[in-house]
């Protein structure tokens, strides 16, 4: 089969390759998925870099999120799943060969069924992006009354979670850095944009919440915003946490303790099993009722791996970025 994979970190025009590797085989409890598409995450840039976590294998094949077809499974997993449509989420996690090659094996539950509707590029989205939005805005405890802060709105998480949010009656607010990122903030469902490059935030929150600040915040960057939480969250709000882009960060300590602020940081990748059969739940139950929006921003074949890490390494792509087999 054809694969992309590294064997050293390092720059993606360095230790990236596309070549012919050995088709693996599924074990007991696995299922083999022939792909059509993977999805290409900001963690799966940075673990190939080296920046989150040195390569743990003699090759890597990177990505976790993609979709395609069941086409042979192993002992113990139903024949009737061969020809199923699914996503995939956690595949590269704690295991050496991902989702960007023509066809990955995995543990069967991480193959979750496809509607038909949903074309395969937009399943590839679904796996990081979707279930941290999920899981984010269900800590978050977004409902009909409280006002929720999405940071980075026109971002894959920040897109996703924008309709979450929305689906569970809150009034969002997000910050985006162009009209064009308002738009798509927009389109997904947000109350109000704010423009962080040209606006002064804590004035704008404070001006759309008639001065009570923000009951929740779905965060992306905890070192680069934390700056701003005095400024627009009231006493016993929250702050969600799902990424950070500094290794340290500085936070108003003082603020945070005197207003009892909780800060709860979530990772996708260990997310519990509730929360996982809760994410899934809820992301294919909007599937099926068609209501939500999957920003497929670039598409890209595998011969071009290389410009895909690097669109998502640069910010290019408003939204997911996508390789296609």
């Amino acid at each position: 089969m054809r694969a992309a994979f590294y064997e050293r970190n390092g720059a993606a025009r360095d230790v990236l390759s596309v070549a012919d590797v050995d088709t693996p085989k599924p074990g007991p409890g696995e299922v083999r998925v022939k792909l059509k598409t993977s999805g290409v995450n900001p963690s799966d840039v940075k673990a190939r870099e080296g920046r989150t976590r040195k390569i743990a294998y003699p090759r890597v094949i990177p990505h976790s999120d993609g979709a395609g077809e069941i086409e042979a499974v192993g002992d113990g997993v139903p024949a009737s799943r061969k020809g199923e449509r699914v996503w995939i989420w956690n595949a590269q996690w704690k295991r050496a060969f991902g989702t960007c090659a023509e066809y990955v094996v995995l543990p069967a539950h991480l193959a979750v069924p496809l509607p038909a509707h949903v074309s395969d590029e937009a399943g590839a989205c679904l796996g990081i992006p979707a279930m941290t939005a999920w899981n984010a805005v269900e800590v978050a405890r977004a409902a009909t009354g409280k006002t929720v802060l999405v940071t980075g709105g026109a971002g894959g998480v920040g897109h996703y979670a924008i309709q979450f949010a929305k689906a569970q009656g809150a009034t969002v607010l997000t910050t985006i850095s162009s009209e064009a990122k308002a738009a798509l903030a927009k389109q997904a469902g947000a109350d109000h944009t704010i423009d962080y490059k040209r606006e002064n935030v804590a004035e704008r929150v404070m001006a759309l919440t008639n001065k009570a600040g923000i009951d929740a915040v779905v965060e992306m960057d905890v070192a680069a915003n934390a700056r701003l939480y005095p400024g627009i969250l009231h006493a016993r709000s929250e702050v969600v946490i799902y990424g950070t882009g500094s290794g340290e960060s500085t936070i108003p300590s003082q603020f945070l303790l005197v207003n009892g602020i909780r800060l709860q940081f979530i990772y996708v990748y260990e997310l519990t099993a509730a929360e996982r059969t809760s994410a899934v739940s809820g992301i294919t139950r909007m599937l099926d009722n068609k209501t939500l929006i999957n920003n497929v921003a670039l598409t890209l074949p595998l011969e071009d791996i290389v410009a895909a890490h690097e669109a998502v390494e640069q910010g290019k792509a408003m939204g997911n970025v996508v390789v296609t087999f």
